[in-house]
């Protein structure tokens, strides 16, 4: 799991190897982080985010969809999981987004079952966790920030920007104010995406660092493998916290979209 080299210098770890996209189907031979399989990726490249992306889009049709074909009075696991799931989301958007919210129940689902697959998935030794890159979990953001965005346009026109200009503050204060809700509307989609990324990030780069300290202190590495158990316990918790929050924000978003409705 841990890249360690003893060099010169002594032993090198480098956690952050573990995040590099690589092709799948490459011939090139030299096994250094910036290869040919590393830097020369075009769009239509498979690569090992695509097909770990591609697993968790097959792991939720699997527990969503197949699981769910023969329905019964006395569910099977696979069903009693599904409808926990189910339950557990529904739940959460009429709580948040309230009874307007639910028509965005379909969307919100499918964005919280890849988000936790995804997350999931990721804690598996010698996987790829797609939601610790930026790209992934920029686009997933953006995602939203577009929803609510053109969900507030549909149902208030241009009068959506009068969110922007506070009308209650002194009216000096009204423009300074007006830059500053521009600026925290805008910042959304980043602060959405960072949130899930770093976190996913740093406790797989922790969990990497003290593998090679494991690895490189042979029978004495019995206090870096029940750290690595520790914190892989803890990342079992931040894979379903950080999939629960970057979800509960969306509900959050839409709340304050489809509300304007009734303003």
């Amino acid at each position: 799991m841990a890249t360690e080299e003893h060099a010169a210098g002594g032993l090198q770890i480098h956690p952050m190897d573990q995040f590099v996209v690589t092709k799948l189907f490459c011939t090139d031979d030299h096994a250094t982080p910036l290869n040919d399989c590393t830097t020369n990726i075009h769009w239509y490249d498979v690569t090992n985010v695509t097909l770990w992306m591609g697993i968790a889009v097959l792991a939720m049709v699997a527990l969503l969809v197949l699981s769910t074909r023969r329905r019964a009075i006395v569910p099977s696991r696979g069903q009693s999981v599904a409808e926990m799931f189910y339950g557990f989301i529904h739940k959460m958007v009429e709580d948040v987004a309230g009874h307007e919210g639910l028509k965005f129940f379909p969307y919100i689902m499918t964005l919280f079952m890849f988000v936790f697959l995804s997350n999931m998935l990721g804690l598996i030794p010698m996987s790829f966790t797609t939601t610790s890159h930026i790209a992934v979990t920029a686009v997933l953001a953006l995602l939203v920030f577009l929803t609510v965005t053109l969900v507030r346009f549909y149902r208030k026109g241009v009068g959506f920007l009068s969110m922007f200009w506070v009308s209650s503050a002194p009216l000096v204060l009204r423009p300074i104010l007006a830059m500053i809700e521009v600026i925290s509307y805008f910042v959304r989609p980043l602060s959405h995406s960072i949130r899930l990324g770093g976190n996913l990030m740093a406790g797989h780069a922790v969990i990497k660092v003290f593998a090679g300290f494991a690895g490189a202190m042979g029978v004495a590495s019995v206090v870096p493998i029940a750290a690595i158990a520790a914190i892989y316990g803890l990342e079992l918790l931040v894979a379903a916290v950080q999939a629960y929050v970057f979800t509960i924000l969306t509900c959050v978003y839409l709340r304050d979209a489809v509300g304007d409705a009734h303003h």
